[in-house]
């Protein structure tokens, strides 16, 4: 078993914090099989895909990797609470996606939630972050929010995005950094930040685990 390995970086102007984790799990190949023996139901909340319940156990085997990112990355030496976790799977087609799931997007207004994607397969793509050009917000708390969200809606009704996943910088939005997918690598970042799937206009969307952009897609509380 190979131990985890943690890169810290701050993006943008912001310099917000984010870590990324390679050989975050011990047993990556036992997760793939757990989730191509699943059951898959609509996910949640914009996602474009379905969703299944994880493992018993995966929380207590990555702890420790997490534990130590909350603590060195974050600053945080106090609780976890665990909001909602799945195994995902990107499976709605470009010509499907709402406006909501073109554009970049916001998790959370709380600087207190943290939000954890963990890719089960390489070349899947990953998770890129941006910074709206009109108002200049890389994240958005709750004093944000109103201004931001008036920004986007009149930006839309001018001109709605294509049909299609957002693929590097637009009129709209400045991509800032992009953490490309690797099998058993994770993402850790405050849900406030703006992100988006890296989804290639070429990528496997489907509900077959064993091809598809599987992850797992976790929100976290620190107390």
């Amino acid at each position: 078993m190979t131990a985890p390995d943690i890169v810290a970086r701050r993006i943008g102007a912001e310099r917000q914090p984010i870590a990324v984790i390679d050989h975050f799990h011990p047993d990556p190949d036992a997760l793939r099989r757990f989730a191509q023996a699943a059951t898959f139901g609509p996910a949640r909340n914009h996602y474009p895909g379905v969703r299944a319940d994880l493992p018993p156990g995966y929380f207590h085997d990555v702890r420790p990797a997490l534990t130590t990112v909350l603590a060195q990355v974050f600053g945080h030496r106090g609780g976890i609470a665990l909001l909602d976790a799945s195994l995902s799977l990107v499976t709605t087609q470009p010509d499907r996606l709402s406006i909501e799931q073109r554009l970049p997007h916001f998790d959370a207004v709380d600087p207190a939630r943290i939000a954890l994607v963990h890719y089960l397969g390489d070349d899947q793509g990953g998770t890129a972050f941006y910074r709206h050009r009109a108002t200049g917000f890389e994240t958005i708390d709750a004093a944000r929010a109103p201004g931001y969200l008036g920004a986007v809606s009149r930006e839309v009704a001018r001109q709605a995005p294509p049909p299609a996943y957002i693929a590097g910088s637009t009129a709209q939005f400045e991509q800032l950094s992009t953490i490309e997918a690797r099998c058993n690598r994770a993402v850790v970042y405050r849900s406030a930040l703006l992100h988006s799937g890296a989804i290639a206009p070429d990528a496997t969307l489907g509900d077959d685990p064993a091809r598809g952009r599987l992850t797992v897609t976790a929100f976290l509380l620190l107390t």
